[in-house]
């Protein structure tokens, strides 16, 4: 029996998808990979410098690596790439079902969702800062979101291998299931008439969805229409702006303690 053409296709996305890698840099990235069980790791160079410096993770993770002279280091990376001496080859990283993921079980679990943040570097420092303040996981759609690269991952300084980074097709759709789910959805917009602390007080007791959108831009419309309700950061000032890194460290903190004005 020939296999309806969506099949195929769906078949065809799982092995282009499984058929990517990414090159991790940098010695803390590098160590926190070689030690996650969850990676697959394909290949690793590192100079004799950083061998001696990683050689617990290495033991550990079984790999036998490639010693690579640091004035012409055998990894492709970008001439800017600051490796440190380490460079290593993985699959990304496969965290599932949305829904298995952010089940809210008997908790009142936090979630960041990204709307086009596109900045591997912000993507990075709002993964160390959603697992700092226990999110459960950072959502954001599959297309116009910074992928999971080296830059990401040495931003994330190690994040990137303990807190989720769910990538998802249509962000407004996850949405929509994650309300489903009994979450209330509260989108950052620095023009809301509510402030963030009395909105998350409505809703304490509830698992949470923190949606930011890109600089700029914010977020988009039918983003917007998927929210709750919007709420703001307030300034002390008559004027300010965080960017969304920023924001996101600060929601984070102010729903899990209430304490951040």
């Amino acid at each position: 029996m020939k296999k309806p053409a969506w099949v195929i296709e769906k078949e065809r996305g799982k092995r282009a998808a499984a058929a990517e890698t990414v090159w991790l840099f940098g010695l803390h990235a590098v160590r926190d990979a070689l030690s996650n069980p969850r990676r697959v790791r394909l290949r690793l160079v590192v100079t004799r410098n950083a061998a001696d410096r990683l050689a617990e993770p290495i033991a550990q993770s079984g790999m036998t690596p490639e010693i690579s002279d640091p004035r012409r280091f055998a990894a492709p990376l970008d001439a800017g790439s600051v490796h440190q001496g380490a460079a290593l080859e993985v699959r990304p990283l496969d965290w599932g079902r949305l829904e298995d993921l952010c089940e809210p079980g008997q908790a009142s679990p936090r979630l960041v969702l990204l709307d086009r943040v596109t900045d591997p570097h912000n993507v990075g420092a709002i993964l160390r800062s959603a697992e700092v303040f226990g999110a459960r996981a950072v959502i954001a759609p599959l297309r116009h979101s910074a992928p999971e690269t080296g830059a990401l991952a040495k931003t994330a300084s190690g994040a990137l291998e303990r807190q989720p980074y769910l990538r998802v097709k249509n962000l407004a759709d996850a949405m929509e299931r994650l309300r489903a789910m009994g979450y209330l959805m509260i989108g950052l917009d620095g023009q809301a008439e509510l402030s963030l602390a009395p909105a998350l007080d409505a809703g304490r007791g509830l698992p949470v969805g923190l949606v930011l959108g890109a600089e700029g831009p914010g977020l988009r419309a039918r983003t917007r229409e998927c929210c709750d309700r919007l709420a703001k950061i307030p300034f002390a000032g008559a004027f300010g702006s965080l960017n969304v890194s920023n924001a996101a460290a600060v929601a984070l903190y102010e729903a899990r303690t209430g304490k951040a004005e």
